[in-house]
């Protein structure tokens, strides 16, 4: 979970008269994850967020699953899937269950005309090419390549930009994205031993409250459908806000790997948990060091998850022949490890560039038409050797 934090200005206790120059009340909007029992913050909005002038008709956008029942490893081309124009439509579901949505995008212009409210699912945005801003009513993050964005549910936003070449790896989580509880102490705070810390997480910047009244599309995803609402007021008039709930930004670039003599397991690049799946975060490292180890993994069975392991860069020593954007799904029930002769290419390699995104699921994973039109049907023989 986040830490506290604050922007702009907010009366002394919270539901307590707050008060603009001209004497009216400002609008208090409470914003929370999981009703009121986790993390909120308090936002004083110049009107009330409640003034909808029209509601049209909810557009369907149901993934539709084509494989339900899979045992078979995989591999899929994400960069095969086509750039669109339009954010959301350029953004295609590849794998389902009933913990998350997970899929890749190619935008070639963020959301200019509309906002954008999630309020079925948390999301992460890993920004894998392109630069750019994610606007909220709590600030602006800047972000590029390697960022992970997290956005919680029921966050009004806005993103752009700067040029057409952009690539996402995103997740719709139906619960909240939380740091590793092994990693906090029990009030909290990212302990010693943490792979990052609170200096990594950056929060919204540069507070910018919009008074202006109008027609603002709103497009708000809930139940698999987007609602279009048209509200009388821009949705970021808020001149401060406090509190835990908020989206903030991670760069993979600033997750320091836990290294050993011998070679370490899977949950030492963990960065996020949710209560249905865990990201894992393998950054550039330093191989084992014990002078007889093996750097490639061993053989493992997946019993208890399915994996899916999305490709950045670098020279992926366990895998042949992958390219950026590719993503693997070993699903749970067999096992997997290295691809004939990447154990002995190991041997003696003191250090890797790879930087990948690996999404265990505790629940099997469904895959959708989008996933078929971009598979490597023949990844499944690519462990035969004589």
């Amino acid at each position: 979970m986040p830490f506290y934090t604050s922007s702009g200005s907010f009366p002394h206790k919270r539901h307590t008269q707050f008060r603009k120059a001209d004497g009216t009340l400002y609008s208090e909007e409470l914003v929370s994850s999981e009703g009121f029992s986790s993390v909120y913050s308090l936002a004083y909005h110049l009107y009330p967020p409640t003034m909808v002038e029209h509601i049209g008709e909810p557009l369907d956008c149901t993934p539709q699953p084509a494989v339900i029942e899979n045992m078979q490893h995989r591999l899929f081309k994400g960069f095969d899937v086509a750039p669109q124009k339009d954010f959301l439509e350029s953004r295609k579901i590849l794998m389902m269950n009933s913990d998350l949505y997970m899929g890749v995008a190619a935008p070639l212009t963020g959301t200019e005309g509309y906002f954008y409210k999630n309020t079925q699912a948390d999301e992460m945005l890993f920004i894998h090419e392109g630069t750019g801003v994610l606007k909220t009513m709590f600030g602006e993050l800047r972000f590029g390549y390697g960022d992970y964005l997290i956005i919680p549910r029921g966050v009004i936003y806005q993103i752009s930009f700067d040029t057409e070449q952009n690539r996402i790896f995103f997740v719709e989580s139906f619960s909240p994205f939380e740091f590793p509880r092994r990693y906090m102490n029990e009030v909290g705070q990212l302990m010693e031993h943490s792979p990052f810390c609170e200096r990594d997480i950056r929060t919204p910047q540069s507070l910018q409250t919009i008074d202006e009244k109008g027609k603002f599309l709103i497009k708000i995803k809930k139940q698999n459908k987007l609602f279009p609402y048209t509200y009388r007021t821009h949705p970021f008039d808020v001149v401060g806000w406090d509190g835990y709930f908020y989206p903030y930004a991670f760069s993979a670039h600033d997750f320091e790997p836990i290294t050993g003599r011998v070679h370490m397991p899977p949950p030492i690049h963990q960065t996020f948990q949710t209560k249905g799946f865990v990201v894992c975060t393998f950054a550039p490292r330093l191989f084992d060091y014990h002078p007889l180890s093996i750097p490639a993994p061993y053989q493992h069975s997946n019993i208890d998850s399915d994996e899916l392991l999305y490709y950045v860069d670098g020279d992926f020593m366990s895998r042949n022949n992958i390219k950026k954007g590719n993503m693997t799904l070993h699903p749970m029930g067999i096992p997997h490890g290295p691809h004939p002769g990447a154990v002995e290419r190991s041997i003696g390699v003191k250090s890797t560039e790879e930087l990948a995104v690996m999404v265990d699921t505790f629940r099997p994973l469904m895959l959708t038409k989008e996933a078929m039109n971009i598979e490597d049907d023949s990844y499944f023989k690519s462990w035969l050797h004589d």
